[in-house]
């Protein structure tokens, strides 16, 4: 049923639901002394953040193109996602230095209360991610954030496993070093949305997808004789750009069109691409077929 729930709603209520369990396993870090649920807490928080930021980033991609933004606002769902990365990666530095000071200082922990607060935790974050679980990949936005509760989810197990050892053999070292493991599971995802997010905001070619492949599929279309200055990027994850100058040796308008028409459609079956400047050239100079771009107009046959 929740698939028909809009995701911004979704997003929304996700974020307030997650505000209320971290001010819970804050209140319950500080009673127990558990450092794995206050670890815990901290990446509840960031997931807050994160849910309300990945929620504002949707309600702005939406908004239509302006005289100053052509795009839109797509590229907001990118620095979101950012921003996600960043955060959750700080908070990974956090816990390591924290989980090292408790390995060297060992720290009295209640386990049972410790339990407790994890469980409950762990409920609502298992509840959320099934919120959010029939997001789009492709949409890295609220891929980072629905990493953001996984990643809560794993780290709720985590303090459960350390509590059920405390409770059971009163090895205290478990709490910093369940916190290790919570810090290293949020630092990899950190990694993978910051390092997706540069390359998207770096304007590299979209993943999956070969440039040079791309460049020999357009070469092979019939009539054309020649491409180059090939440019592909993503504006957003789905949406991809395209730009390139295609020598055709057939000068008559009509073929430059039937051209392009082909090159359209190949580009949007087989790689995806909708969003396509191309510019049609003749041989003998190179210049732009008229009534397709400025320039060249001695050069158009009938």
């Amino acid at each position: 049923m929740h698939s028909h729930v809009p995701m911004e709603r979704r997003l929304l209520l996700a974020a307030g639901v997650t505000g209320l369990v971290c001010g819970g396993q804050v209140v319950g870090g500080l009673l127990t002394g558990s450092l794995a649920l206050l670890s815990d807490a901290a990446h509840v928080f960031l997931d807050t953040f994160a849910l309300a930021l990945s929620y504002a980033a949707l309600v702005a991609a939406r908004r239509p193109p302006t005289a100053r933004h052509t795009y839109g606002y797509h590229r907001v769902q990118v620095l979101a996602a950012l921003v996600n990365g960043a955060t959750l990666a700080a908070v990974a530095v956090g816990i390591f230095r924290e989980a090292i000071g408790r390995i060297r200082e060992p720290s009295p922990v209640l386990a049972g209360p410790m339990l407790a607060v994890a469980a409950g935790g762990l409920v609502v974050n298992l509840a959320v991610a099934w919120m959010l679980h029939r997001h789009d990949r492709n949409d890295l936005n609220v891929h980072s954030a629905f990493l953001h509760v996984v990643g809560d989810a794993l780290g709720s197990v985590g303090v459960i496993g350390a509590g059920i050892v405390i409770l059971l053999t009163g090895w205290t070292l478990a709490d910093p070093l369940v916190s290790l493991g919570i810090g290293l599971v949020i630092l990899l995802g950190a990694v993978r949305v910051l390092k997706r997010s540069v390359h998207i905001l770096s304007e590299g070619v979209p993943e999956g997808m070969s440039a040079r492949a791309v460049l020999d599929r357009i070469a092979a279309v019939q009539g054309v004789s020649e491409v180059h200055d090939l440019h592909v990027w993503t504006v957003s994850p789905g949406y991809v750009a395209l730009s390139a100058h295609v020598v055709i040796a057939d000068q008559s308008l009509s073929a430059a069109e039937s051209v392009l028409d082909d090159l359209k459609r190949v580009l949007h079956r087989e790689f995806g691409i909708a969003h396509t400047t191309i510019q049609i050239e003749c041989r003998s100079c190179q210049g732009a077929i008229a009534g397709l771009d400025l320039g060249c107009p001695g050069c158009v046959g009938p």
